[in-house]
């Protein structure tokens, strides 16, 4: 009988073991950066997907916005507006009286009731007229249209309102026009007889 070939020796374990070392150690090394990677990746992405919808948001909200100040433009009078009807309705039917009636007593009646109905309106708004005869002249409140020679009332007061002032919630809404006093000429007939002689003498 042959003689057996000798059985191959297994190549050596210990550079194998070195080979695989050196390969864990390398992917040990390279996972947690590859991981960290991916979570800045995923990060970034969500935070772009939140920064685009809030980026919509902000521009339905900006147009939401937009129309509902053009509405409110243009119907905000629509209340005080709606509470004035009933008193156009009222004046209406007070000339269509005044037509067919023979006199104006109607007519008069008609107006005055109209006129305290308008009021009413003004009041429920916060409209208030304020009264200016004999008070202190107030350019905040008054429009001087001129003066007026009177001694009803002192000098630079208000000695004759021409029309209204109104204010809305305690803020002037319309100034009153107004005619300032101021001391009226002597007629002392003494004092007119020295002038006279003075004029004389000279």
């Amino acid at each position: 009988m042959g003689k057996k070939a000798p059985a191959e020796e297994p190549e050596s374990t210990e550079s194998q073991e070195q080979e695989n070392a050196a390969t864990a150690e390398e992917i040990s090394q390279e996972d947690p950066l590859l991981a960290e990677l991916e979570k800045t990746r995923k990060e970034a992405k969500t935070h772009q997907e939140q920064y685009l919808r809030t980026l919509a948001d902000m521009e339905n909200l900006r147009k939401r916005t937009q129309r509902e100040k053009e509405e409110l433009a243009k119907f905000a009078n629509e209340t005080i507006l709606r509470e004035i009807l009933p008193v156009i309705d009222n004046l209406e039917r007070a000339v269509e009286h005044a037509e067919q009636a023979a006199s104006s007593d109607g007519l008069l009646e008609g107006v005055q009731m109209t006129l305290e109905q308008f009021n009413q309106v003004l009041t429920r708004f916060g409209v208030q007229p304020f009264n200016s005869v004999g008070q202190p002249f107030d350019p905040a409140l008054h429009q001087a249209m001129g003066q007026l020679e009177t001694d009803t009332c002192p000098a630079n007061a208000v000695a004759q309102e021409m029309q209204k002032g109104y204010q809305l919630n305690e803020r002037l809404l319309r100034p009153a026009m107004v005619m300032i006093a101021k001391a009226p000429a002597s007629t002392d007939p003494d004092e007119v007889n020295n002038q006279s002689t003075e004029t004389d003498e000279n």
